[in-house]
């Protein structure tokens, strides 16, 4: 260590001698230290921005759809049987350690009417308030989301989308108004951020959300199509009208007539066993499909697999039979996204690599300059009993605290550098102390590689011919 010390000691006693030629020597090194670090942290940023924009359309989310229903040979795809519920969205959240939120969904396709305006957007959902989480969609531009407890009450309560919004009450403020959706009242609460066009071309923001209860029970009443709802219960009613020649002749019930009179004694009641025997059906309250987020685009594989071995348990499903669900995952946008992160690594590695060999050679050349001035100093220290070894040790840490010097001045001004294109370009960075470790230990590789040759060359010097050498 003493040793080391007194090494270090002359070299930078060395170094001081001619300190521009030092300076400028090390620039390369600044020069190309400093590109690396602003271009790993703006990449860095822009990286995380791409991620975002891309989870924004559901990179990280999991779509899953009932099963499939066949009769006679005939398959009628996916969703034409109701398999999922509530329950096991809640039960995915609760046992799926992969999966960050939930949101189960009910959609409907019909009229929403405001005054004498009325629109039929892309997407009417029934959800819960994770949807918005689900979706990255946390955000409002005005107004507040509905609550766990409104979906448990089946409240009339919806949020809106901006096309929405242009739509229906052209300049008004929508917060606090009504409108109605298949002839049920919802107060609009909130208005939902300007998400733009999916991958697919289709608006996100032609969306109107509500709880799902609502939805279910007094909207859709059934499972949603993807018809419009209002014009096929149009058309119904008008066929039946004009079926019906004598609207007047309309079936009338007792209970119509003389809603407060008890007619029970007019039908046999069950008794306490024939009800046993002949149990009423419970309403099942299945929903279209469940949307699941994974906690990034990494843990997608594990959260399927962990996903469906949890609906196969709760379905009863067994080894060889088929399965009652669908799961759909944006494969595309993922590999999308790795392309684009490798590319840009890529990139940054090949600039780095550049830089740093630019500066690497300007290091090799003074250095080679360096042994040349100090022949004779050399063949002294020879003479006076110094090895070769000491000679290559000497002539390496003087390359290496050059390149440490020029990388600590490069770190600096990259770091200033990223600060002031983040201030004035509004560019997205983010500091990445990697990049400065990595930045450190190359420096100190450039300055022991390409500081070798001359250290080498300097310990090969023959001490009478290096004492003789003026």
């Amino acid at each position: 260590m003493k040793k080391f010390y007194r090494t270090l000691k002359m070299a930078i006693h060395a170094l001081r001698r001619n300190i521009m030629r030092s300076a400028l020597t090390t620039l390369g090194i600044v020069i190309g230290v400093s590109a690396v670090i602003a271009m790993m942290e703006i990449g860095q940023g822009s990286s995380t921005a791409v991620k975002k924009t891309i989870a924004n359309m559901g990179a990280d989310m999991l779509l899953v759809q009932p099963g499939t229903a066949s009769s006679g040979g005939v398959t009628f795809g996916s969703g034409s049987v109701m398999t999922l519920t509530p329950d096991d969205a809640d039960a995915i959240l609760r046992e799926c350690s992969s999966v960050i939120n939930v949101a189960p969904v009910v959609r409907a396709r019909t009229q929403v009417v405001y005054g004498n305006r009325n629109w039929v957007p892309l997407y009417i959902y029934g959800t819960t308030p994770s949807f918005l989480d689900v979706r990255d969609w946390q955000d409002l531009a005005a107004g507040e989301s509905f609550t766990d407890r409104e979906v448990r009450n089946g409240s009339k309560v919806c949020l809106i989308g901006q096309t929405l919004v242009k739509e229906l009450f052209q300049g008004e403020q929508p917060v606090g108004k009504e409108v109605r959706v298949q002839n049920v009242t919802f107060k609009v609460i909130g208005v939902l951020n300007r998400k733009g066009a999916n991958m697919m071309g289709l608006d996100q923001d032609d969306i109107l959300l509500a709880p799902w209860t609502t939805i279910k029970y007094r909207v859709a009443g059934t499972s949603a199509t993807t018809a419009n709802q209002s014009a096929s219960a149009a058309a119904a009613s008008a066929s039946s009208s004009s079926a019906n020649t004598a609207p007047q002749l309309a079936v009338t019930t007792l209970n119509q007539l003389y809603p407060n009179l008890d007619m029970s004694y007019l039908y046999d009641q069950q008794s306490q066993y024939q009800a046993a025997d002949t149990p009423q059906p419970i309403r099942f309250a299945n929903v279209d499909q469940i949307l699941t987020r994974a906690a990034n685009s990494q843990e997608i594989p594990e959260a399927i697999r962990q996903l469906t071995g949890l609906l196969h348990e709760r379905h009863h499903i067994r080894a060889g039979q088929p399965d009652d669900f669908n799961v759909r995952d944006m494969a595309e946008m993922t590999k999308a996204l790795a392309s684009t992160s490798q590319l840009m690594a890529a990139l940054l590695l090949a600039v780095a690599l550049i830089s740093l060999v630019v500066g690497g050679v300007g290091i090799m050349n003074i250095m080679l300059v360096s042994v040349t001035e100090r022949t004779r100093e050399i063949g002294l220290r020879m003479a006076v009993g110094a090895r070769a070894k000491d000679i290559l040790r000497q002539f390496l840490v003087e390359a290496v605290v050059l390149c440490l010097l020029g990388g600590a001045t490069g770190i600096v001004l990259g770091r200033l550098g990223s600060v002031l294109v983040r201030l004035f370009l509004n560019w997205p960075t983010e500091p990445s102390l990697p990049a400065i470790i990595a930045s450190v230990a190359v420096s100190a590789m450039v300055g022991l590689i390409f500081g070798y040759y001359p250290a080498w060359k300097a310990s090969r010097l023959d001490p009478i011919e290096a004492l003789r050498y003026e």
